[in-house]
């Protein structure tokens, strides 16, 4: 098995192991910046057991985010969960219907309009930090459970869907990190089964992964030290940022 990983060679290998720190990263600093790292996967893996082999490094990843950030909105988290498996049948029924370019355009154009959604909510009023902690009401919290739903399943993309639902929420960043691991460690654990069932999972993928690993920790080390040193306001910028980018690598790859 080792040797069919080695047959990627050595740049398209570096390029994973930084797609790895990007998982670590994006889980334990700025949301919305997991979309990137799969994106590279796809470019490099054949793209049914790419879609395996990440899921398991994310797992990873919230793991981690989960075992350093303890403050979780857990009514947040309640009002997502009764949506999210209606967007997994939505997406299920999308990837039977339209070919792999359609759908990620779709999806990255959505990301795109929920970056600018927020931005004129931005522009229209503003808020100080001091006023952290709104609730989205039963609408919105639909939406979004939908939204993730759907993108996760099509192309495990629903990083920056859930920072633009936290971002508009406006909780603390930490309690925005711990909220986030909670929500995909939940949602991604349920899809290893059915990746399983229909045999997603390679030996190869699973070597990968073992390689990955340390790649996958030291991006979670630096995502601990980078939130550190941000501001409230800093981190919410940069998490939009990420978000669009994603978006746009979704649009363009």
């Amino acid at each position: 098995m080792i040797d069919q990983v080695l047959a990627y060679g050595w740049p398209a290998l570096a390029l994973l192991a930084f797609a790895g720190v990007i998982v670590g990263f994006s889980k334990t600093s700025f949301g919305g910046m997991g979309a990137i790292a799969v994106a590279i996967f796809a470019l490099i893996v054949p793209a049914k057991e790419s879609t395996a082999t990440v899921l398991l490094l994310l797992i990873l990843g919230d793991l981690v985010a989960i075992s350093r950030y303890r403050r979780v909105s857990w009514r947040l988290l309640l009002r997502l969960v009764p949506t999210v498996l209606p967007g997994l049948l939505l997406g299920a029924w999308f990837m039977n219907r339209v070919d792999d370019l359609a759908m990620r355009r779709t999806i990255g154009g959505l990301l795109l309009a929920m970056v600018l959604l927020q931005l004129v909510q931005r522009l229209r009023r503003t808020r100080d930090v001091s006023e952290l902690g709104v609730q989205p009401n039963w609408a919105k919290a639909g939406a979004a459970g939908v939204a993730a739903g759907f993108t996760t399943m099509t192309a495990n993309a629903a990083g920056p869907v859930m920072a633009l639902y936290f971002l508009a929420a406006r909780i603390e960043k930490r309690r925005f990190i711990g909220t986030n691991a909670w929500f995909f460690a939940l949602i991604n654990l349920s899809k290893v089964p059915l990746a399983a069932s229909i045999g997603l999972f390679t030996p190869r993928g699973l070597t990968l992964d073992l390689a990955l690993i340390p790649f996958v920790l030291l991006g979670t080390v630096l995502g601990t030290f980078v939130i550190r040193r941000v501001s409230q306001r800093q981190f919410e910028i940069v998490t939009m940022l990420a978000s669009a980018l994603s978006a746009l690598v979704l649009l363009l790859r």
